[in-house]
């Protein structure tokens, strides 16, 4: 599926209040599951939550995992 960093291993579940509800997206190896849709992307089920157009890992909260980089 996607090899970002980000994205966490499938099975897992990402949970997002956003206007006073309680949103849960389950990780799959071929996408992101919402309801009875498989997503291709997050900024695709962002978009399905709120009606515009976010960059899905700021909305889900996910930030890239820190190199080692000195």
């Amino acid at each position: 599926m996607n090899a970002d960093s980000r994205v966490p291993v499938p099975g897992t579940d990402l949970v997002r209040k956003y206007k006073g509800r309680t949103y849960t997206v389950k990780v799959r190896p071929d996408g992101f599951q919402y309801g009875d849709e498989i997503f291709t992307s997050l900024s695709a089920v962002a978009e399905r939550i709120t009606g515009a157009h976010w960059n899905g890992y700021l909305f889900f909260g996910l930030k890239k995992k820190s190199g080692g980089d000195a």
